[in-house]
C-alpha cells in the first residue's frame, strides 16, 4: 500500500509539473499580446492578464478547499500568522502534519477498519464483507495525501512551487477518490453476481462481461469528469473520441451486432449455461454464453458456436423449461373387433391413465377416431406431471406396456396393415376347383 500511494503522489507531482509548465507558457504567450507598446507592463502583470484573460488559473491554482480550511484551522490554533517568512513553529506544525497523518492511518486500517470487519462478519449480508475491505486501502491513500500535501501548505514557499503544489494536490485527491469509488463499485459488482449465483437466476451467466462492461463505462465518466475538473477541453476529447468510434463501428458491425445480441440474450434471459435449446437448426446443451457468440454441445457431443446476432434474431425453443410434456398417440385396433368390445377397451384405457400417477389428471383423452386403412384408430391424448424427458419416457413405456394388456386382456389384438383378396369369376371358380 505504501507503493500506491507512493505512486499516487509521483503521479501527481508529475501531472502538476507539467500542467504548470503549460500553464506558465499560455500566460506568457497571452502577457505578450497584452503587453501595451510602453513596455511598462512587467512579467506579473502579464501573469494577472493571462489569468483575468483565460479565466482558467484561479480555477486551478488552489488545493482544494477542505485542506486549505483544516491549515488555516490549525495556524489559528497555534496562534501562528499567516504571513511573513517560515518560522520553527511553520516547521513544526509541517511535521506535526505528517506524523499525525501517519499515526492517524494506523488508527483507521489497524483499529477502526478491523473492528467494521469483525461486524462486518455478524451481519446476514456479505455486501459489507466486501465493501470494507475494498476501502481501507484508499482510505489510507487519502490520509495520507491529505498529511503530505496539508504539510507543504503550511509552508511558506515560492509562488510558483506552492502552484505546483496545487496541481500536485488536486490530481493526487482526485485519483485517490476515483480508485475509492472505483474499488466500491467493484464490490457492489462481485456481490451482485455473488447473489445471482446462489440464487440461480438467469443473468448469472452474463455477470463477468456484465461487470467488466459497467467498470469500463465507469472509468470513462470518471476520467471524463476528473480532465474537466483539472480544466481541459472536455468536448474537444469527447468529440475526437465519437469521431474515433464512429469508424470503429464502421469496421467493427458484426462484432458490435454480436455485442447488442449478448445484450438482448441478457435482458430476456431466454436460456441459461445447462439448458438444452433449438435454435438455428441446431439442438443441444448450452455450454458457454460469451460477448460474440454461445457454444452449445449438440446431441452427438459434437460443439457449434452460434454468434449473439443469431440468438437475438432467431427463435429460440428452450427444451429445459417443460411445463409438462403432450403424448399424442393413436392405438389400432383389428376389423374383427366388435362395437362392445370398442366401448369396453376405451373404458379401460380412460382407467388406466386415470390411475397412474404420472399423468395429469385433468388432460387424458381417449376417443375412437378413424376408420383407418387396416385399423380402427384409437387416439389418446395426455400429459406428464412432470417435465423431466426421462420421466416422461418411463412413463410412456409403462402406459403402452399396459395398453398392452388391456387389449390382450379383451381378447382384442392390435392389427397391422393387412390386405384380403377376394377372387369371384369363372377364373376364379377354375383356380378353387383346381386346388381341390
Amino acid at each position: 500500500m505504501k507503493t500506491v500511494r507512493l505512486l499516487i503522489c509521483s503521479f501527481a507531482m508529475l501531472c502538476a509539473q507539467f500542467t504548470a509548465g503549460q500553464l506558465l507558457a499560455a500566460d506568457n504567450a497571452v502577457g505578450a499580446q497584452t503587453a501595451p507598446a510602453s513596455g511598462q507592463t512587467t512579467g506579473s502583470n502579464s501573469i494577472a492578464a493571462a489569468t483575468v484573460a483565460t479565466g482558467r488559473v484561479d480555477a486551478r491554482v488552489h488545493t482544494p478547499d477542505f485542506l486549505e480550511h483544516l491549515v488555516d484551522a490549525v495556524l489559528v490554533w497555534f496562534n501562528v500568522p499567516n504571513s511573513g517568512g517560515n518560522t520553527m513553529v511553520h516547521y513544526g506544525i509541517s511535521a506535526l502534519f505528517l506524523v499525525g497523518a501517519f499515526l492517524l492511518r494506523h488508527v483507521v486500517t489497524n483499529i477502526i477498519f478491523r473492528i467494521l470487519k469483525k461486524f462486518a462478519e455478524r451481519t446476514e449480508t456479505t455486501l459489507d464483507d466486501k465493501l470494507f475491505p475494498a476501502l481501507e486501502a484508499p482510505t489510507a491513500a487519502f490520509i495520507t495525501v491529505t498529511g503530505i500535501f496539508a504539510a507543504l501548505d503550511v509552508l511558506k514557499l515560492s509562488p510558483e512551487f506552492d502552484r505546483l503544489i496545487g496541481y500536485g494536490s488536486m490530481v493526487a485527491f482526485s485519483l485517490v477518490v476515483f480508485w475509492g469509488l472505483l474499488r466500491a463499485f467493484n464490490a457492489v459488482l462481485d456481490h451482485a453476481q455473488e447473489v445471482a449465483i446462489e440464487r440461480q437466476m438467469g443473468i448469472a451467466a452474463f455477470m463477468p462481461w456484465i461487470k467488466k462492461t459497467l467498470v469500463a463505462i465507469f472509468v470513462i465518466i470518471g476520467l471524463v469528469l476528473v480532465l474537466k475538473s483539472w480544466g481541459f477541453d472536455v468536448g474537444t476529447i469527447l468529440g475526437a473520441a465519437s469521431i474515433g468510434g464512429l469508424a470503429f463501428a464502421f469496421a467493427a458491425q458484426d462484432t458490435i451486432s454480436n455485442l447488442f445480441g449478448s445484450l438482448v440474450v441478457a435482458a430476456d434471459q431466454p436460456f441459461k449455461i445447462g439448458e438444452t435449446i433449438k435454435v438455428a437448426g441446431s439442438t443441444g446443451a448450452v455450454e458457454d454464453i460469451g460477448l460474440r457468440s454461445t457454444k452449445v454441445r449438440l446431441l452427438d457431443k459434437s460443439l457449434v458456436v452460434i454468434p449473439n446476432k443469431l440468438m437475438a434474431s432467431e427463435p429460440i425453443v428452450n427444451l429445459s423449461r417443460f411445463t409438462q410434456r403432450r403424448v399424442e398417440q393413436v392405438v389400432g385396433l383389428s376389423y374383427d373387433s366388435k362395437p362392445d368390445q370398442i366401448e369396453a377397451i376405451i373404458a379401460d384405457f380412460r382407467a388406466l391413465l386415470a390411475a397412474d400417477e404420472g399423468v395429469s389428471k385433468d388432460t387424458p383423452d381417449v376417443y375412437f377416431t378413424d376408420y383407418a386403412e387396416s385399423t380402427l384408430n384409437i387416439q389418446i391424448v395426455y400429459f406428464t406431471a412432470d417435465p423431466d424427458y426421462r420421466k416422461h419416457l418411463a412413463l410412456r413405456e409403462r402406459i403402452n406396456l399396459k395398453i398392452m394388456r388391456a387389449v390382450a386382456a379383451r381378447g382384442l389384438s392390435l392389427a397391422f396393415p393387412t390386405r384380403t383378396i377376394v377372387f369371384d369369376g369363372p377364373i376364379a371358380q377354375q383356380l378353387v376347383a383346381k386346388k381341390s
